[in-house]
């Protein structure tokens, strides 16, 4: 029977913060059952505006309230997990071996994976002390929004780059909750500490800050980076060397930037796999992208992205001596969205070289699409 107790659950959730740190999670607050009015207001606009990603669960109900997941829910105990900001000897990028990056959030394991297997633990050490207790948890692919429970738990404060900062932590943490039934006294949600501060949204490389706290996924790189569809030019040039995700408004952000915090060895970067060669990627078959990214986050969306993206960034490198790899993948990739990408590059990259293959390819291509991108890049040949 769940204790009645007030003082009980005081002292449970004091014991649960000090036991915390042995389960690797950083930080835990508490934040209670009601629904995040506010936030579904927000969401219908955001949704109005045609500004979502469409990787959202699209039942706004389901992300605002939390009685609908746990008819008894009361409380809500938000946990933060820390990642390095920093990379220790990262490789350089020179011509004939130039490189990508993966951002922060794709460093180490998968963060679904870490983060599960803290929230395990501490589940477990809950079920111990109150065995009827109900626990239901979520990390990021869940339906409940994170960075609401978050915000309102007082783990960290809505920055205006949409991110959870935390004081202690910055924004470089990963979310991760637990509904239940246990009426655990609630923490207090933080005052904004942005201020007037708007570097985040002067630095967006797409101004997909459309405003503080208010972001338009479909001009976000990062959710641009994932996509597994052909880029508009415009996008592509702005991408640069990113081949997943997108870290510009949180590196800028002043509360982040001496913060880089390494207590997990499990989350730090393999300099080879977040910042790895490009002509490489470009021939990996599904069993060899698996070995080398299997255990990122960035994995989840398969090769096609990434091996799109590398062929975004050596166009951007303009690296020609990457021209043969490149024009291999427009002569025979199956794939009309990567043809289509190489024939870019190549006309980015504009060497003699690079002309030729696609000339070559001009007559050989049957795909609309690809054939438009062929002529496109030929006619800025013409134009230059």
């Amino acid at each position: 029977m769940m204790e009645n107790n007030k003082q009980f659950w005081i002292e449970l959730k004091n014991d649960m913060i000090d036991a915390a740190p042995r389960f690797g999670i950083d930080q835990l607050k508490v934040t209670t059952a009601e629904p995040f009015t506010e936030l579904k207001e927000r969401l219908i606009r955001h949704r109005e505006r045609g500004h979502e990603s469409g990787f959202e669960e699209p039942d706004l109900d389901l992300r605002t309230e939390p009685t609908l997941h746990m008819s008894d829910a009361k409380s809500l105990i938000a946990i933060a997990v820390a990642y390095p900001s920093k990379m220790k000897n990262a490789p350089v990028s020179e011509p004939g071996k130039r490189r990508g990056i993966l951002s922060r959030s794709a460093w180490g394991e998968d963060y679904h994976q870490a983060l599960r297997r803290r929230i395990a633990k501490l589940s477990e050490w809950i079920m111990e002390r109150v065995p009827d207790a109900k626990l239901l948890s979520m990390v990021d692919t869940g339906a409940l929004s994170d960075r609401a429970v978050a915000e309102r738990a007082g783990i960290g404060w809505s920055g205006k780059n949409c991110s959870i900062i935390s004081p202690e932590l910055g924004s470089w943490i990963y979310l991760g909750e637990i509904i239940t039934n246990m009426p655990l006294p609630p923490d207090q949600a933080l005052p904004d500490g942005c201020g007037d501060c708007t570097l985040c949204i002067d630095a967006c490389p797409t101004e997909a800050l459309v405003g503080p706290g208010q972001l338009n996924s479909q001009r976000c790189i990062s959710f641009i980076t994932q996509t597994k569809g052909f880029v508009d030019d415009e996008m592509k040039l702005k991408i640069g060397n990113r081949l997943y995700g997108c870290d510009t408004c949180q590196i800028v952000c002043p509360v982040n930037r001496k913060i880089d915090i390494r207590r997990h060895p499990e989350l730090e970067p393999d300099p080879e796999i977040v910042k790895p060669l490009l002509r490489p990627l470009l021939k990996l078959g599904n069993r060899e992208f698996k070995e080398k990214f299997g255990t990122s986050s960035a994995a989840w969306r398969g090769r096609k992205p990434i091996q799109r993206n590398a062929l975004i960034g050596l166009g951007n490198f303009r690296d020609a001596e990457s021209v043969p790899d490149i024009a291999d993948v427009l002569r025979a990739d199956p794939r009309p969205e990567l043809r289509a990408t190489a024939a870019w590059a190549l006309g980015r990259i504009g060497s003699e070289e690079a002309i030729e293959r696609l000339q070559e390819a001009r007559s050989e291509e049957k795909d609309v699409d690809v054939l438009s991108a062929i002529d496109r890049a030929l006619d800025k040949q013409q134009k230059d």
